[in-house]
């Protein structure tokens, strides 16, 4: 099994910023994808921010240049820095890791963290 545990989140002024945290941990061989999702009251879960294993990363449209996405592989750990943040950005926000869980397994599993609020304040 595989736990993903995400931390940093706030309530915060319009303009302020953020650091997010997710750690993995569990039963992991390696992580090939990490990303932050959101999900504001009412709508759908959104991708925010994505990094491939190989250092790719890929953004909202919303968040391209405000939020940076950033790993520290030997920690199995993803960051979120959210920087110039604005009351729409205002969400829950999950992490979502893409892991091999050993060296026999073919597959690769999707987990989900279980949240952290963020709340911008106008």
């Amino acid at each position: 099994q595989v736990q993903l545990v995400e931390s940093g989140g706030d309530l915060v002024q319009a303009g302020g910023s953020l650091r997010l945290s997710c750690a993995a941990s569990g039963s992991i061989f390696s992580i090939n994808g990490m990303g932050w999702y959101r999900q504001a009251p009412g709508k759908q879960r959104e991708l925010v921010a994505t990094s491939t294993s190989g250092g790719s990363t890929r953004y909202a449209d919303s968040v391209k240049g405000r939020f940076t996405i950033s790993r520290d592989n030997a920690k199995n750990t993803v960051y979120l820095q959210m920087n110039s943040l604005k009351p729409e950005d205002t969400a829950v926000y999950y992490c979502k890791a893409i892991v091999k869980i050993s060296a026999s397994d073919v597959n690769n599993y999707a987990y989900w963290g279980q949240g952290t609020q963020v709340t911008v304040s106008s």
